[in-house]
């Protein structure tokens, strides 16, 4: 007689299935813990190591306060990223931790600071970046990295800027979108991006500094959920980062220009 399957493994066939048919398709939110429970009549411990094993297979990932959601990384077979894009995903992921740090921030100054000619500038450009919706197979992942530079000019700190400009060919050119959308999905995930920016955007332009943090926040822990799920697909541990040696190594131009510069 065949041995029964464990049901926190019923349970995770059940939705990988789903997910894996487009019933759950990338974006979409899980039901609750609860919903759950009911739906496949096992405990929440039953539940937790479904979703467990769920995010450790990339398949979904957690956004804080809002629940678990579907992985946009794709996992059909025969996915690869090349081994030496691979090297840097660790170290993507720490350098779009930092750039949180600030960028947050940065918001919330633009919104205080920005002249009424600026917020329309940036709300141009805003839409203006979104409305390409380009083959991801050849679209940078931070594509949108010129909107983020225009609301850190207006925040009208010169350091603030000059150091995610410093931090733009570190970043920008490491992996192609097409690494986490496929081209039948793009639409949806650039109207998701969009919404993203259109909140940044609406805080900036009512001078609501507040809801410009928020919404800055916000785009960029979706952003690094992302890659954290790539990371995921790829079989890298979500907490692989660089060393120190190799964090000083990368920062290392920036201290010799300050140096020549006379910056203390």
């Amino acid at each position: 007689m065949p041995k029964r399957k464990p049901l926190s493994t019923l349970v995770w066939e059940s939705l990988s299935g789903k997910i894996a048919s487009g019933e759950l398709g990338p974006g979409a939110r899980l039901p609750t813990e609860a919903e759950l429970c009911a739906e496949y009549e096992v405990s929440r411990t039953v539940v937790r190591e479904a979703i467990a094993r769920l995010r450790s297979a990339g398949l979904v990932i957690p956004q804080q306060g809002r629940g678990m959601f579907v992985s946009e990384a794709p996992s059909q077979p025969g996915f690869m990223i090349p081994d030496d894009e691979l090297r840097t995903l660790a170290e993507t992921i720490a350098l779009l931790e930092l750039r949180l740090s600030v960028e947050v921030e940065a918001a919330g100054l633009c919104a205080e600071r920005r002249s009424d000619a600026e917020a329309q500038e940036i709300a141009e450009f805003m839409e203006e970046v979104d409305a390409r919706r380009a083959d991801p197979s050849v679209v940078e992942i931070h594509y949108d990295y010129d909107l983020h530079l225009r609301i850190a000019k207006a925040a009208r700190n010169a350091f603030m800027l000059a150091f995610l400009e410093y931090l733009r060919p570190l970043i920008v050119p490491r992996f192609q979108l097409g690494h986490i959308v496929t081209a039948d999905l793009k639409d949806g995930y650039y109207a998701r991006i969009h919404d993203e920016h259109q909140r940044i955007v609406a805080a900036i332009v009512a001078g609501n500094p507040t809801a410009a943090r928020e919404a800055m926040r916000r785009h960029l822990i979706n952003s690094l959920e992302r890659l954290k799920a790539l990371g995921a697909a790829a079989g890298i541990s979500a907490d692989r980062s660089p060393d120190v040696d190799a964090a000083r190594a990368l920062f290392a131009v920036l201290l010799q220009n300050n140096d020549a510069e006379g910056v203390s």
